[in-house]
């Protein structure tokens, strides 16, 4: 589909019309002097060969044809555009380019808002957190009925971080704060754990993926506390769970956000427990109408008058990029695009890392009751084709450095999970490569920028992912579920906990929404002698050439191993995945991420607080884990604060590297626990204690 529609024209619209035909007519004068010319290249005219006049006149004519192509090449391809830059029907657009919203309901509420968060991840929480620290009056919106993405309704309630970071002690003070108040949340377990009353986390964690695992409550809880505690210093902020993103207002220029639309909702039955197949309600929650089921309210977030709203986009999937047409990129990445020496051949925007929803098992003898109930489950594949990719990969299923202690959310007897056997109540979290992994691309998950246009979401946004590949990536995990019931609980009991006995919190027993590993990731602004800046792979390895200096104007630290969970296809064609791109922390060094990271091409008052930063595919393996997003948002929440609370109107992310204001920053960030030691490391000796062999775990 093309800009150029039969609707309406824009001024800028006809002014490409007229340049194109007079540079279509240059090329046709030109074709025309140079039959002539070989027609006539004998005769003279006033003494002078003719030839000669000819070759003068053929110069200029393609000086002018091609001076005017060039014109009209730089008028039709958008300043910012990229691999990833989208072009759509301009019956959906308003006059400034950006999507135009139909049906758009009025908003039964209006939040004022110095900066507004889409998206209350792990990214978001911690965004919101230090905007509101700043002063900022801050609001945010959050799809699901719990807070924490990650750790909560994505179900991944076990910590990654970087060894290293933490046995230098170099950690931000904010992401340890964060982590000491997970340990202290309170949770109230089944009565057959024989662990009657409330339990405090750091009383019942015992795991060997980190160092602290919990059941996802506590991850809501926390996060709702962080944010309730951050709203002393900012008392007008305000957030809203079960809330779906819609759209955006944009000024004149389609540069400058003005309103975030997004619509909440509200269940009609006290009981109600999400089914946790985000497949088939996806749809109803994203829906305006209100339905027998929801009661739907429309709200708009605003700036104050005469003041730029800062927007954090922390969804995991930067659902306004999508939306809006962003520039950014999708899937992996060719050598050609990157330059990567591990990069794939070919870009494929269909190869995002493989998404997984997590559920549950516990010690606990239910007698069959959960292996009969899974048994039930029909597939669109059949369940021999899911089978055969299941793999417990030589571990030990209950003792010791086993598959159950690996994210084992409640241990009644803590103990050393290197040695231990599961006690009856315990709990594990399962998130296995091998396993609950979805990782097929027919179809991908992440629609691409026809497919949007092609749904008609660009006016009536529904989150922009494809249902047929949720509901493949549900039957995957049920049937992983049901093939551990069946085959590997012969030396203890194990059941499969589902509806009010999940903490996952749904009907289903899987996670309310999958935990999606990679989603859009913008394309940068021009920085560090890159046209469309992104940190890479040689930014990251120590083993490679070519890393950069990237200290002037850095805002966060990173550090993990580079951790890619692959794509494929169903056939087995080649797939364009980074197959030799994932290597061991010990190969790579703690990675500083500029701000040029954060602040996408196009739009000037927006912030990415998530995964979606400026990275290659293959640095997002890094970039991506709990204490990397935690980082990202913390530094997006802090700088949208401090430019709306300081009095200096129109000051905008791009200036505080341009206008050398990014030691202020630093100050500012500092102060709310987020400083760091700035200066590049160029030689790092990474240390690990016995619980980080990445070269031996399952992911």
């Amino acid at each position: 589909m093309n800009r150029q529609g039969s609707a309406r024209r824009s001024k800028p619209g006809i002014f490409r019309t007229i340049i194109r035909r007079v540079a279509i007519a240059s090329i046709r004068l030109t074709a025309i002097i140079l039959r002539s010319a070989v027609k006539i290249g004998r005769k003279k005219i006033a003494g002078q060969p003719v030839w000669l006049i000819s070759a003068v006149a053929l110069c200029l004519s393609f000086f002018i044809g091609t001076g005017l192509g060039m014109i009209r090449a730089g008028l039709g391809r958008s300043p910012d555009a990229s691999a990833q830059s989208v072009a759509y029907s301009e019956g959906g657009l308003n006059s400034n380019g950006r999507p135009h919203l139909s049906p758009l309901p009025t908003a039964k509420e209006v939040w004022t808002c110095d900066v507004a968060v889409i998206g209350g991840s792990l990214g978001g929480v911690a965004a919101a957190s230090h905007a509101m620290q700043s002063g900022a009056t801050t609001c945010l919106i959050e799809l699901t009925p719990w807070l924490g993405g990650q750790i909560s309704s994505q179900g991944v309630s076990a910590l990654d971080e970087s060894q290293s970071m933490r046995s230098d002690e170099t950690l931000s003070e904010s992401w340890m704060h964060f982590k000491r108040l997970l340990a202290k949340q309170i949770v109230r377990l089944p009565d057959w754990t024989n662990l009657r009353g409330d339990r405090r986390v750091d009383e019942i964690n015992s795991c060997w993926v980190g160092i602290l695992c919990f059941p996802p409550i506590a991850g809501a809880s926390a996060s709702e506390q962080l944010l309730k505690n951050a709203a002393t210093r900012s008392p007008n902020s305000r957030w809203s769970v079960s809330t779906a993103f819609k759209g955006a207002d944009f000024d004149a220029s389609g540069r400058l956000v003005t309103a975030i639309h997004a619509v909440r909702r509200t269940p009609r039955d006290p009981n109600y427990l999400p089914q946790g197949r985000f497949s088939a309600e996806l749809s109803k929650w994203y829906a305006w109408s209100s339905t027998n089921e929801f009661e739907k309210t429309p709200i708009r977030l605003e700036a104050p008058a005469g003041k730029t709203m800062m927007v954090i986009d922390a969804t995991d999937t930067t659902e306004l990029v999508g939306w809006a047409g962003v520039p950014h990129r999708l899937g992996s990445d060719s050598i050609a695009t990157t330059g990567e020496r591990n990069a794939s051949r070919r870009d494929n925007q269909d190869c995002t890392q493989a998404f997984t929803f997590p559920f549950v098992l516990a010690i606990r003898d239910d007698q069959g009751a959960s292996l009969q109930t899974l048994t039930q489950l029909e597939s669109g594949y059949s369940k021999e084709e899911h089978r055969k990719d299941y793999d417990l990969q030589g571990f030990p299923v209950f003792t010791g450095r086993s598959f159950f202690n690996y994210r084992r959310i409640v241990s009644v007897n803590p103990g050393d999970p290197y040695a231990s056997t599961p006690s009856p109540g315990d709990m594990t979290l399962v998130n296995w490569n091998r396993g609950n992994d979805w990782k097929f691309m027919d179809p991908p998950l992440i629609l691409s920028d026809t497919d949007i246009d092609k749904s008609g979401q660009r006016q009536n946004w529904l989150g922009g992912l494809s249902i047929a590949a949720l509901r493949h990536g549900e039957n995957h995990a049920l049937l992983f579920a049901h093939w551990l019931l069946e085959n590997h609980a012969k030396e203890l009991p194990m059941s499969y906990l589902w509806g009010t006995e999940s903490p996952l919190g749904t009907a289903s027993g899987l996670s309310m929404v999958p935990y999606i590993r990679e989603g859009r990731r913008i394309v940068g602004r021009k920085a560090y002698n890159q046209r469309e800046f992104a940190v890479r792979e040689a930014d990251l390895r120590i083993d490679l050439p070519g890393s950069r200096d990237l200290s002037p104007t850095a805002i966060a630290r990173i550090h993990y191993s580079i951790d890619i969970h692959g794509c494929r296809y169903r056939n087995s064609e080649d797939d364009g995945e980074a197959a030799s791109a994932p290597t061991l922390e010990t190969n790579v060094r703690p990675t500083l991420i500029p701000i040029e990271g954060l602040i996408p091409r196009g739009v000037d008052n927006l912030l990415i607080g998530g995964k979606g930063i400026a990275v290659t595919h293959i640095a997002n393996g890094m970039t991506r884990i709990h204490q990397g997003e935690w980082s990202i948002g913390a530094s997006a929440g802090a700088i949208a604060g401090w430019l709306t609370t300081r009095n200096q109107p129109g000051l905008l992310p791009q200036d505080i590297a341009s206008k050398n204001l990014i030691s202020q920053v630093r100050d500012h960030m500092s102060r709310q626990g987020l400083g760091l030691d700035w200066q590049q490391t160029t030689s790092f000796l990474p240390r690990f204690t016995q619980s980080s062999n990445p070269a031996d775990e399952p992911e």
